[in-house]
């Protein structure tokens, strides 16, 4: 072979080599470009959630907006193990500065399968100052937003907290956790061998993160102070361990106050054992409710026109239903003639199943039980949650008036608050439904948002039902409830104003069914104002221990304080006649 033929030969095996280089080339540049280019950053480019700044909660102090939750920036203590090559001497500078405890900083930052493990937690500015001139490798402090709670315990069932993972739990926190939360903003970032972002890459993508809605409740501070005083004082007089009150605008269903005992500090959710003390009992807790129940069944009655306000009848003191015998307390007087007022004032357990018989045209029957039915589940909206902005809202249970077993006795029995269960707010929006000419408004907590520049949004009331009841029913349930005050309650009348009542003193019911023999709670609903009912108020006390009626001796003296001190200082305006 020639020269001239190796030459060429040489160049044709030169041009290939060229080819595949080229071809090579290209196909790892160009088609491949963004696969290899991910994996080349794959070990380099990390993802940053940026938390948005939650939502404040506010509420009324008189006339002025002041937060009742807001947000601190406070700092966690972190490590890398990987970085530490002396646990032992890094763990006792930095609890010199933290406070915490040697022996478990050095075991977390001897883990060796992990390359991240908290320290601690909620540190203050100063602390994190100090251990950033420290200046250890493998030790960092991250900014974290915490709730604080100006007001300490302050409605702290109401409210709720926010957990570790930033969730809102319990209460306000939790039913409108969506709303405060905002979204978190999100930073890719090259990172350098540390994982240090490299703020000038090109490739760094930040989204920022929009702040949660500041909410306004319809709470007033001040009134909420003195219901959680009032509240505290009653039980201690009674001698009961827990209870609820609350105060509701009858013409609106704004919660003005609504309180628990005992209670908890929502900074310091964590020291709680007993989760159950974190529930709202009021919105969460449904209890047979005892002889209120019997204004709201005289309601249905006169609604239905089957009695008027000055009806009377003959009351024999005792029924016999389904085999099982209704009677009344001691002080019935026996078999009488009883008006509607004598039902009221006297709570007649008889003159609540003799109601219940008018609607049915004289027996508890079908028609009874299912009219009945009709207003507690339709009318006064019991049986479902009210949705008002609570975590846990518990619903309360009606008996169904056509299947199930001794539907007679059962029906009757629910004619005076046994046999079935609501909670107090459910309680006070039908009252407050009732007193106010018939419109059932939906209890609510959440007054408004804030917009960016600080003006609220108003949450306007929503009418759930008009006609609960016609409004000459509603005259004279606010007749008769002042009625019993004036007869019942001493001192519980103010000239110039409208205060109306009625006790409840309900047994307890046992878990596998029945009562208890000698356990009660005591229960009073009532309302307050001047032309109209203003104010609806709730006042539940678990298990006193007290001579008498646990209704009249431990629940109504807090109510009578409450309403007195809704005139003496809440603007309660008072009769424009005489």
């Amino acid at each position: 072979m020639n020269a001239s033929s190796r030459l060429r030969i040489w160049y044709i095996l030169l041009v290939a080599v060229s080819i595949v280089f080229i071809a090579r080339l290209f196909y790892l540049q160009i088609i491949k470009h963004d696969y290899y280019r991910s994996q080349a950053l794959g070990g380099q480019l990390k993802e940053y959630n940026i938390p948005p700044q939650r939502g404040s909660i506010k509420a009324y102090d008189g006339t002025r907006i002041v937060p009742i939750v807001l947000n601190e920036n406070l700092y966690t203590l972190f490590a890398d193990p990987k970085f530490i090559k002396s646990p032992e001497e890094y763990a006792a500078k930095l609890t010199a500065i933290t406070g915490g405890d040697v022996q478990r900083y050095t075991e977390l930052m001897g883990s060796k399968n992990t390359r991240y493990v908290v320290l601690a937690k909620k540190l203050s500015p100063q602390k994190h100052k100090k251990i950033d001139g420290l200046a250890l490798k493998g030790i960092g402090t991250r900014e974290t937003s915490y709730r604080t709670y100006p007001q300490g315990t302050l409605a702290s069932q109401l409210l709720g907290f926010v957990n570790d993972d930033g969730q809102g739990t319990y209460g306000i926190e939790q039913a409108l956790n969506v709303s405060l939360s905002g979204k978190p903003g999100l930073l890719k970032a090259i990172t350098d061998a540390n994982g240090v972002p490299l703020v000038a890459s090109r490739d760094n993508i930040q989204l920022d993160p929009q702040a949660g809605r500041d909410v306004v409740l319809t709470v007033d501070i001040g009134m909420q102070k003195r219901l959680e005083e009032i509240l505290k004082q009653g039980l201690d007089n009674a001698r009961s361990a827990s209870g609820s009150a609350l105060i509701l605008e009858a013409d609106s269903g704004a919660i003005k106050a609504m309180t628990n005992w005992p209670t908890y500090n929502p900074a310091e959710y964590y020291k709680v054992d007993d989760a159950a003390l974190f529930t709202n009992p009021a919105v969460s807790s449904p209890l047979e409710v005892g002889s209120v129940m019997k204004v709201l069944t005289a309601a249905a009655a006169l609604d239905k026109g089957v009695i008027n306000k000055d009806t009377t009848y003959f009351d024999p003191s005792f029924i016999k239903l389904d085999g099982g015998t209704i009677t009344n307390v001691e002080e019935d007087g026996g078999p009488a003639t009883h008006s509607l007022a004598d039902i009221l004032q006297l709570s007649l357990n008889t003159g609540a199943v003799w109601l219940l018989k008018q609607m049915g045209g004289g027996n508890v029957n079908e028609k009874a039980r299912t009219t009945w039915y009709d207003y507690m589940v339709n009318h006064y909206q019991f049986g479902r949650k009210t949705g008002v902005e609570q975590g846990y809202e518990a619903a309360g249970s009606v008996p169904d008036p056509i299947n199930g077993f001794g539907l007679t006795i059962q029906y009757a029995n629910t004619a005076f608050g046994q046999g079935m269960s609501i909670t107090p707010l459910q309680l006070g929006a039908a009252l407050a439904g009732i007193v106010n000419d018939g419109i059932y408004w939906k209890p609510y907590l959440i007054d408004g948002y804030l917009d960016p520049v600080g003006k609220i949004i108003p949450n306007k009331p929503h009418a759930v039902r008009t006609q609960v009841v016609q409004p000459n029913v509603s005259d004279s349930i606010r007749s008769l409830m002042q009625y019993v005050v004036s007869k019942n309650a001493l001192g519980g009348a103010r000239t110039g104003y409208i205060i109306g009542g009625k006790t409840g003193t309900p047994q307890i019911a046992k878990p596998g069914g029945g009562y208890f023999e000698n356990k009660y709670n005591g229960i009073y609903i009532g309302f307050v104002g001047g032309d109209r009912a203003q104010y609806v108020v709730i006042v539940r006390v678990n298990e006193p221990h007290v001579a008498g009626y646990a209704g009249r001796q431990a629940a109504q003296p807090i109510f009578i304080k409450i309403a007195h001190t809704l005139i003496d200082n809440f603007g309660v305006k008072p009769k424009t006649t005489p």
